[in-house]
Formats: structure tokens, C-alpha cells, sequence
């Protein structure tokens, strides 16, 4: 896998779509609002009822699956719960995989 550097306007634009993608796709049973991002973190969180028969963390590890998707490669750091419906998840940033089209 080739990784490269990211230009901060372009990574923006793939957080958010993704952000989008997720909550597209999984909301009600899980949504993602991004709430801190810096040069190689991400922090989101994720709130829900989370079809527990699934893993909650795997609907925490299919957004980092949507950001691969679209070029950025992360691995989650931590996972915080807050209480039974509500995760903060810390993404690590660690480049662009491959050329994909996000439009």
C-alpha cells in the first residue's frame, strides 16, 4: 500500500464524507459526529443503540473501514464509553492509501 501525505482541505473533505456515508447507512442505530480533529487524530463520536448482537466496536471499526474507502488510512487508537449508547473513538491518521475518487 502506497502512502502519502494528505493535504488538511482535502482530508477535511473525506472526514465529512465519510461522516456522511456512516450516518447515510447505519443512522438510527448508530450516528458519527466528528468532534476534534489535529494533525494525525481524529476524534469522533458515536451514539446509538448499536445492534449489540453485532459488536459494538464493529460499528465503530466501519467507519474507519468508510475512511479506507476513500484514501485515508487510520487505526483506532482508544475507545472511550461514556455510558451504554454513546462511544468517543480516537482515530489515528496515518496517510492516503491509493487514488480514489471521493466525489
Amino acid at each position: 500500500m502506497s502512502r502519502f501525505r494528505i493535504g488538511r482541505e482535502e482530508l477535511i473533505r473525506m472526514i465529512r464524507k465519510a461522516q456522511s456515508l456512516y450516518n447515510k447507512y447505519r443512522s438510527p442505530e448508530a450516528r458519527a459526529e466528528i468532534i476534534g480533529f489535529s494533525k494525525d487524530i481524529l476524534i469522533v463520536r458515536f451514539d446509538g443503540s448499536f445492534c449489540e448482537t453485532c459488536g459494538i466496536n464493529d460499528w465503530i471499526d466501519d467507519f474507519r473501514y468508510i475512511l479506507r474507502d476513500l484514501g485515508v488510512e487510520t487505526i483506532i487508537e482508544r475507545i472511550e464509553e461514556v455510558d451504554e449508547y454513546i462511544r468517543i473513538a480516537y482515530f489515528r491518521i496515518l496517510g492516503k492509501s491509493g487514488d480514489h475518487n471521493i466525489n
